[in-house]
Formats: C-alpha cells, sequence, structure tokens
C-alpha cells in the first residue's frame, strides 16, 4: 500500500510540472527570485528574467523527473577542473549535511565580516582608473565610496558620474581583476 503512495504522489508531483512551468511566466523579478531561493536553497545573484526562468524550469523539472544519472554525474567528476566552479561546488554542498541556508541580505549577497560587500577592498583602499586622458581616484571610507572629496553610496554612482553612463563600478574599477588601467593602492 506504502508503494501506491509513493507512486501516486510522484505522479502528481510529475502532473504538476506543466502547471509549475507556467506559472513562472507571469512572475515578477522578485518572485522568481524567491522561487530560486526555495528551490536551490541560496540566493541568487541575477535580476534576469529569462535567466531565472529558465534556471526554475530546469530545476522544477530535476525535482520532479530527478537529476542526471549516475553515469552522468560519474562522467562529470572525471572531467574534474574543466567543469565551472559554481557546479562543483554545489556538487560538494549537496555532499555535506543539510545547513540552514545564511541569512538573505539586500541584493543576494553576503556581506564581509564587517558588514561591509564583500566585493569591496579593504576600507582605505585607493582604486585609480584612467578614463579619457584623466586619472579619476577613489577611497573606500566606512559610510561609501569618496570621490574629490564627496562621499557616494556605490562605485557604480561614481563611475556614472565620471563616464555620464551606466557602469558597472565593480568593473569600471576594476574590482573583479586587476587589470587593464585600473589599480588598488591600500594604505
Amino acid at each position: 500500500m506504502a508503494k501506491r503512495g509513493i507512486a501516486r504522489a510522484a505522479r502528481k508531483q510529475l502532473a504538476d510540472v506543466p502547471q509549475q512551468l507556467a506559472a513562472l511566466a507571469s512572475m515578477s523579478v522578485p518572485e522568481l527570485a524567491e522561487k530560486y531561493q526555495e528551490l536551490y536553497g541560496e540566493p541568487t545573484r541575477s535580476r534576469n528574467r529569462d535567466y531565472l526562468k529558465k534556471r526554475l524550469a530546469f530545476r522544477i523539472q530535476e525535482l520532479a523527473e530527478g537529476g542526471l544519472s549516475t553515469r552522468a554525474v560519474a562522467r562529470i567528476a572525471e572531467l574534474g577542473d574543466k567543469l565551472p566552479e559554481r557546479w562543483r561546488m554545489r556538487q560538494v554542498e549537496e555532499a555535506k549535511p543539510a545547513a540552514p541556508p545564511p541569512p538573505a541580505v539586500a541584493g543576494g549577497r553576503a556581506p564581509a565580516a564587517d558588514g561591509r560587500d564583500a566585493r569591496l577592498p579593504p576600507l582605505g583602499t585607493v582604486l585609480t582608473r584612467v578614463f579619457k586622458g584623466t586619472q579619476h581616484r577613489v577611497t573606500v571610507r566606512e559610510g561609501g565610496i569618496e570621490y574629490e572629496g564627496q562621499l557616494h553610496r556605490s562605485l557604480s554612482s561614481v563611475a556614472k558620474l565620471i563616464t555620464g553612463t551606466a557602469w558597472n563600478g565593480y568593473t569600471f574599477f576594476g574590482c573583479a581583476q586587476k587589470a587593464g588601467g585600473s589599480k588598488a593602492v591600500t594604505p
């Protein structure tokens, strides 16, 4: 009798998949992000609607119909370092005993130990960028980013002020990778 109940629940879940997939089309980005948190157990950093819908559709189907075959997982493990980092980390996390997810913060990013965005360099760091022949210097401060004696809330707002157009501040100032015309100087 118990096997019938399990089989019935599995069929119901499979039958529900088309409805769940259809529901994704009408969800807003915050709703998709919430659903992502629910299905993956971690916040998403993306706010791209199509990307979130695709990832959620995959996860819904994976949960309902099963994931990769044992053979496919074994082959992926053989490939080792050729795997994308996020996939490898997910495999490691799935192998660990379940732990409560970290508290969600605005934008889905975990804060550094001192409460700041973890992508920012340490306080007092001076970032420089040459743009259109002019060198621009910003300093990472406790309350934000200092540029030309004024405090700004983000690197992106400073990048927009300098260029006149929307930029990712971390990219503009080379925080993701120290390359190009940008460099960081710690005091």
